[in-house]
């Protein structure tokens, strides 16, 4: 059996997109490093012209998504966590 879910690699620990509800403690996984870019919208069913549409409706957030400002969500748990520590 094998079972496919997404994540973020953060100072040495994966985060998954989802927590997997079927999979047990302690199951053995395979991790593969994607280079930006580089994941096949095809395995997640989007077809070329839903990823067209997607792309147009987020250009209409890239230039605050890209704003200095929104560096702070690079790292949100630990900017969260000095907040918290004042």
């Amino acid at each position: 059996m094998s079972k496919t879910i997404e994540g973020v690699y953060r100072k040495g620990k994966i985060e998954l997109s989802e927590t997997p509800n079927d999979v047990g403690e302690g199951t053995r996984v395979v991790v593969t490093f994607l280079l930006p870019g580089s994941i096949d919208l095809r395995e997640h069913g989007i077809s070329k012209a839903q990823a067209a549409e997607l792309r147009a409706r987020f250009a209409t957030f890239a230039e605050d998504w890209e704003s200095p400002e929104m560096s702070v969500y690079d790292n949100y748990d630990e900017e969260k966590a000095k907040l918290q520590a004042q």
